[in-house]
C-alpha cells in the first residue's frame, strides 16, 4: 500500500514576507553604523591616543580665602603692625611672629600666600596694602595702564604718577588687584592714594611733637580730580571688595570720611598729629571703627620720650587719639616700630 504524500516542510526564514525580511535586515546595519559613528566621535573628542590613558586629573581649584563668609569688622584699640618696604621673612613652621599684635599690614603684590598662610595660623588677620590713586612702574600690572590713565607726578615720590580714578581701565585694573588679595586670602584691603582731588592748603605751623614744620597739603594731579571722584571710587572699590568678602579701610582723605564712613570698616591714618587733624578721624571710633594710625618722628628710630609722650597723649596736635592703634614707624615702612608703651620691635623681613 502505497504510503500518504506530504507536502515538503518550509523554514522561518521562507515563510517571512518580504517587507519583514527587509526589516531584519536593515535594523543590524542601522545599529553597526550607529555603533561606528559614536566610536568615530568618541576618538575624535579626546579619546585613548597611542595607547596613552586618559588625562583623569581634575581641574584645579581656584584659591578661596580661609574666611568664614562674614567680612571682617576690627575693633577699636587693635595692635597692628605695618610693613611695606619688603616682604616678610616667615618659615612655614614658625610658631611666633615680632611683635605679637592682632594685624599686619603688608604689601598685596611682594608677599606670597604662604606668608598671608602663616600670619593666619599664628591668629593674625592680614591686610593687603596697595596703591589705588597712583601709578608705580615697578608693580607686576603696570604695563597695563594707558598713558591716559596718568596725572601729574606725586610730590615728593619720584616715578609715581597720580592716576584718573575715573578711568575704566584704571578700575578694571584695581578689581584685578583686589581679586588677587581675595585668591591670596588677605582678611582686608588698604588701598593708598585715594585723596587725589586738589586739598585747601593747611596754614603753615610748627608742631613741637614732631620737631617739623609743616607748610601746606595740595594735592596737583594734573587730571582735574575733585572731593566728588574719590566719594565716587571709595563707594567703588568698597563695592567690590565686600562682594569680595573682605573688608577695607580709609587712607587719609580727612575730607571726605562723612560721605564714605559708612561704606569702609577702618582708617589708616599717617600723620594726623603732625597736620593737627586727629579730631577729624576721630569720627572712625564714634562709630566703632578702628584708626590705624603712624606718625613718622624725623629721629626714628631714636625717638626721644617726650616726643613719644606728645604724640600719644591725646593733647594738643594728638587731640582725638586717645583710642587710636598709634604705631610710630620710619616712614620707609620697614620691619622697625615702636608703640605708645615705649616698647620696640624690628619684625624679619627679606634681605
Amino acid at each position: 500500500m502505497e504510503k500518504p504524500h506530504h507536502a515538503a516542510r518550509q523554514s522561518w526564514w521562507s515563510r517571512q514576507s518580504g517587507a519583514r525580511k527587509l526589516f531584519y535586515i536593515a535594523v543590524p546595519i542601522v545599529l553597526i553604523i550607529a555603533l561606528a559613528i559614536g566610536l568615530g566621535v568618541g576618538l575624535t573628542r579626546g579619546g585613548p591616543d597611542d595607547g596613552e590613558e586618559p588625562d583623569t586629573t581634575p581641574s584645579p581649584t581656584p584659591t578661596s580665602p580661609p574666611r568664614n563668609g562674614t567680612i571682617w569688622q576690627p575693633a577699636v584699640n587693635e595692635t597692628w603692625q605695618i610693613v611695606l618696604l619688603k616682604p616678610l621673612e616667615l618659615a612655614e613652621d614658625t610658631t611666633s611672629i615680632e611683635p605679637d599684635v592682632s594685624v599686619y599690614d603688608i604689601d598685596l603684590f611682594t608677599n606670597e600666600v604662604g606668608v598671608i598662610e602663616t600670619l593666619h595660623r599664628l591668629g593674625k588677620r592680614v591686610i593687603c596694602y596697595f596703591s589705588a590713586g597712583s601709578y608705580e612702574d615697578y608693580r607686576p600690572d603696570s604695563g597695563q595702564f594707558q598713558q591716559s590713565d596718568r596725572g601729574r607726578e606725586l610730590d615728593g615720590w619720584p616715578g609715581e604718577y597720580w592716576l584718573n580714578v575715573n578711568s575704566d581701565n584704571v578700575r578694571n585694573i584695581m578689581v584685578e588687584r583686589m581679586r588677587l588679595a581675595s585668591q591670596k586670602g588677605c582678611d582686608a584691603v588698604d588701598p593708598d592714594n585715594v585723596d587725589g582731588y586738589v586739598r585747601q592748603p593747611f596754614e603753615c605751623a610748627t608742631v613741637k611733637a614732631m620737631e617739623t614744620e609743616t607748610c601746606g597739603q595740595s594735592n596737583e594731579n594734573g587730571l582735574g580730580l575733585t572731593q566728588q571722584d574719590a566719594i565716587n571710587y571709595v563707594n567703588f572699590l568698597s563695592e567690590e571688595a565686600t562682594r569680595l568678602n573682605m573688608s577695607i579701610g580709609l587712607k587719609n582723605a580727612a575730607e571726605i570720611i562723612p560721605q564714605v564712613i559708612n561704606v569702609t570698616h577702618f582708617s589708616v591714618n599717617e600723620q594726623c598729629v603732625e597736620y593737627s587733624e586727629c579730631d577729624t578721624f576721630a569720627a572712625f571710633v564714634q562709630d566703632g571703627k578702628p584708626v590705624f594710625h603712624i606718625e613718622y618722628p624725623s629721629s626714628a628710630p631714636s625717638i626721644q620720650a617726650n616726643v613719644v609722650s606728645n604724640i600719644c597723649s591725646g593733647d594738643g596736635d594728638a587731640e582725638g587719639a586717645e583710642r587710636f592703634s598709634t604705631v610710630l614707624k620710619n616712614m620707609n615702612l620697614d620691619g622697625w616700630v615702636e608703640y605708645c608703651n615705649g616698647e620696640t620691635f624690628t619684625t624679619e623681613t627679606e634681605a
